[in-house]
């Protein structure tokens, strides 16, 4: 996919508009749909992300990856996303001011009172369409996790779950481990 057109003046309004929104409000804004939204995740979220983050670690390890919450612009549309956890290769995160969804090997979205919908159904729809490879949803409000996969156009195709926290999910290749989720429970 590709930016914006050119407006005929030598400028690509969509780039420069998320620019302008970054520079603006900060590196945990994001673009949800041409809506600013600022991130200012609570204690609980983050709790929740680092459960996962700490089963996950060892394997992105191995895999030559790193995990983090950087940028993720969606050219060609209104989105530039932070998601919660993103693991990409090493060689892409270096000197990367944002990369994109199909760069990715795995995106985890974890719910708040007030993106839930967003991350359910916008956020699915738009990681599947721009190729996030696996999108892991941790519903903190309903208490589950369901991981989608093999992206396509009009969605994913595969969707495993929603699982109730402490259950056990399978996180496919290339990670290859099974992911706890009963730490979840109390986060």
């Amino acid at each position: 996919m590709t930016g914006a057109p050119d407006n005929g003046q030598g400028i690509d309004s969509e780039r420069a508009l998320k620019s302008a929104v970054r520079r603006t409000c900060g590196d945990r804004v994001q673009i949800i749909e041409g809506i600013i939204q600022p991130g200012a995740p609570t204690w609980d979220h983050e709790h929740t992300a680092r459960v996962v983050r700490r089963q996950i670690e060892d394997r992105v390890d191995e895999l030559g990856c790193v995990e983090g919450s950087g940028n993720l612009d969606l050219p060609g549309s209104s989105n530039w996303y932070v998601p919660d956890i993103a693991v990409v290769p090493e060689a892409l995160a270096r000197g990367a001011g944002a990369l994109l969804p199909d760069q990715t090997l795995l995106v985890v979205e974890v719910t708040s009172e007030s993106n839930a919908e967003t991350d359910r159904a916008v956020k699915r729809r738009r990681y599947a369409e721009y190729r996030a490879p696996l999108y892991l949803l941790v519903d903190r409000i309903e208490g589950s996790v369901t991981l989608f996969s093999e992206p396509g156009h009009l969605g994913y195709t595969r969707v495993d779950g929603p699982h109730p926290f402490g259950a056990v999910l399978r996180l496919p290749d290339p990670f290859g481990l099974d992911l706890d989720t009963s730490g979840l429970a109390s986060a």
